[in-house]
């Protein structure tokens, strides 16, 4: 299977053709990203703040001397928090720009606070709860959108040269 021949100047053949940058990335994929893509990307984006928040709440509390069983043990819960938040930002900013492996990623941490809303919401803490559920519900919903599955199709190499 041939492909068209690629004008390497980037200035368009006829005046049909969009430019490099108006609409069309190298690769020749639209660079439009999605409205279900972009909701997903702020949902992870959202858990990941709300996560470093919680890391630097709790680095506060072990830092002014509140009383912990293990030192060691709530230093690496906080490494945790503070990995899971940078793991969370980047799967966000690469869920924007469409590479294929952050849709398992979203769906592996959409899950995670699935298995902490649910039962923050059956033991009384129902804002909380929701607070956790429903994002999680709809990014989920998202991530099986056709829009959001085909814009999620790029792969990390590079363009072929030929």
């Amino acid at each position: 299977m041939s492909r068209p021949p690629v004008n390497p100047a980037g200035v368009p053949a006829s005046p049909d053709e969009p430019r490099e940058g108006a609409g069309r990335s190298v690769d020749g994929r639209s660079e439009i990203v999605p409205a279900a893509a972009k909701v997903v990307a702020l949902v992870a984006a959202a858990e990941a703040t709300a996560l470093l928040v919680a890391a630097g709440w709790y680095a506060y509390e072990l830092l002014s001397g509140s009383p912990v069983l293990s030192f060691w043990g709530a230093v690496f819960t906080l490494g945790l928090l503070l990995a899971f938040s940078a793991w969370l930002f980047a799967v966000s900013v690469f869920l924007y720009r469409g590479y294929r492996w952050t849709r398992a990623a979203a769906l592996v941490a959409q899950l995670f606070v699935l298995t902490v809303g649910v039962p923050a919401i059956t033991s009384g803490l129902v804002l909380a709860g929701l607070a956790m559920v429903v994002p999680a519900v709809i990014a989920i919903v998202l991530l099986f959108s056709n829009k959001v599955i085909s814009h999620a199709s790029r792969t990390g190499s590079a363009p072929p040269a030929l």
